[in-house]
């Protein structure tokens, strides 16, 4: 018999709440850890708490979960690499800068062991349900793909200081903390884009960064996908941050829709009724469950040998397209990626 998959994880912040439930929940996995320089929020976890990352890794676990924000990862990484485990995984934002992410992944391709980013919203149920429609046909070709962040958590002087204060403080914000999931996402399912065009602006005063925008992406086979973003508003869902927007993909042959529940909707050209291929979400944490749907994704892989998605040296792509984004926004042009 196998024996269990030793998870240990760095970090007892707000989002650690997510990674830590979904190790529990996974077979073939035990939690020897959580560490937090404050060592009674890593002992609030219900997990065996430790105050240092030393500490931890001593526990030699197989898999290393970092819940850090991105000034944090760099050291982390080091260490964890140093401490030879069968993989790593790490929070985004990714770094800090691209310099310190090529070095950072270079390190790990050379030591040969697995880093994998944690950009999750790819493994959303309905964003699996939607490659599952694109790669069986149902739509045909596909045109034209629009996703409308409005998650309404951003007006006001007060705005994400109950949940992630450090958003206000941040430079870049929109993009570099939200709109990379859709950058990732839209990756997974249309393909790399080869061109951008950014449009971004800041519309509660009391931020540093911009929190509202349009960002258009050109995709193989002429696809064209829009990031229509403003934190300010909402969208009809009973919990606005299940999907964080609604989204519409058109081909040829019909249209999927993504509703503010989680449903995954499937219209055919040309008719006027809709058919339900993923029904309502009913999980009562976050985003469908995706925290878990990664790692269990990582366990799989390493127990089964299968292509583990967003390796960092796959990811560092992502980051070539956010920087387009940025450097498209500043100059008002189109870039070429």
């Amino acid at each position: 018999m196998t024996a269990p998959l030793r998870i240990a994880c760095l970090g007892a912040g707000y989002f650690s709440q997510f990674h830590i439930d979904g190790w529990r929940r996974i077979p073939g996995t035990t939690l020897v850890g959580v560490a937090d320089t404050t060592l009674s929020k890593a002992a609030a976890t219900g997990a065996p708490a430790f105050d240092s990352f030393d500490a931890l890794l001593a526990t030699k676990p197989d898999i290393i979960d970092i819940i850090l924000p991105p000034p944090g990862h760099a050291d982390a990484i080091r260490s964890a690499l140093a401490a030879k485990p069968r993989a790593i995984i790490c929070q985004k934002p990714f770094c800090t800068s691209l310099e310190q992410t090529r070095e950072i992944t270079a390190l790990a391709m050379a030591a040969k062991i697995p880093l994998i980013v944690h950009e999750n919203f790819r493994f959303q149920p309905w964003y699996r349900a939607i490659k599952q429609a694109l790669d069986a046909g149902r739509i045909g070709t596909p045109l034209q793909a629009t996703f409308r962040l409005r998650p309404g958590d951003g007006q006001g002087p007060h705005a994400y200081l109950a949940r992630q204060p450090y958003f206000q403080q941040m430079p870049r914000f929109l993009i570099h903390e939200t709109g990379v999931h859709w950058i990732d996402t839209f990756r997974y399912l249309f393909g790399n884009p080869s061109h951008v065009y950014a449009d971004l602006r800041r519309v509660n005063p009391v931020i540093s960064g911009e929190d509202a925008g349009f960002v258009t992406f050109d995709h193989p086979n002429g696809l064209r996908a829009l990031f229509d973003a403003n934190r300010h508003l909402d969208h009809a869902a009973d919990n606005p941050r299940r999907t964080m927007g609604e989204a519409l993909i058109e081909g040829t042959d019909g249209t999927l829709d993504l509703a503010g529940d989680g449903a995954v909707w499937h219209r055919a050209f040309g008719s006027q009724t809709r058919s339900e291929i993923l029904p309502p979400d009913t999980h009562a944490g976050f985003g469908g469950d995706y925290t878990r749907a990664l790692q269990n994704h990582v366990v799989s892989a390493l127990l089964t040998g299968s292509v583990l998605e967003n390796q960092a040296h796959d990811y560092l792509r992502v980051i070539y397209i956010e920087q387009a984004v940025y450097l498209s926004a500043a100059t008002g042009r189109k870039l070429e990626i």
